[in-house]
């Protein structure tokens, strides 16, 4: 049986009041969906991957202490959350598996069909994340709609709690964005040619 969302918030908001034990309480309910996240992010790499599911998700929760003090609104609010963290690790971890290549190939993560269509080669992580920061800086909620639904696997639903925008608005965001990002992406691949 599937957690309740006021169950997660709860657990959310007890924690946030330094309540320790609901950390503990919290961690299986969230557990399977971090871990589908994560192994949908993962299964792109390929064979040359060393990290794990599970240890991008223990790095997600070793972060997520530096939250504990934000005051959880609800499921899709941490979710959100655990988005970024994972964004972010995986970014770190592309870039330095390049650092560490030498100038070699950069390790490719391919974007979901439901993502991108295209008939041309995935994108790099880093340049996806370097495509995200440029975005945001043209407008930041397309960017962060991209953010919670692509990383965080946040529904429409949800990422509309998180942003505290309509449904429609987030549907149109992610339309727009992906248009912007594929624009920008075989921007950068015919750059590099």
């Amino acid at each position: 049986m599937a957690p309740s969302a006021l169950d997660v918030t709860q657990l959310l908001q007890a924690w946030s009041a330094g309540d320790e034990e609901a950390l503990d309480k919290l961690t299986p309910l969230v557990y399977d969906e971090l871990h589908r996240t994560a192994r949908r992010y993962l299964a792109g790499e390929g064979s040359g991957n060393t990290l794990q599911t599970t240890a991008l998700i223990n790095e997600v929760y070793l972060r997520l202490v530096d939250f504990r003090k934000i005051t959880w609104q609800n499921r899709a609010k941490f979710f959100g959350i655990c988005a970024q963290l994972m964004r972010r690790i995986l970014v770190d971890f592309a870039r330095s598996r390049r650092s560490h290549k030498r100038g070699g190939d950069a390790v490719h993560l391919p974007l979901d069909e439901v993502f991108l269509v295209s008939s041309e080669p995935p994108a790099d992580l880093i340049d996806l994340d370097d495509a995200l920061r440029k975005l945001a800086t043209v407008d930041e909620r397309k960017s962060r709609v991209i953010e919670l639904r692509f990383f965080g696997g946040l529904s429409v639903e949800e990422t509309a709690e998180v942003l505290r925008v309509s449904s429609e608005t987030v549907i149109l965001d992610w339309r727009m964005a992906k248009v912007w990002l594929l624009r920008h992406l075989r921007g950068q691949r015919r750059s590099c040619d």
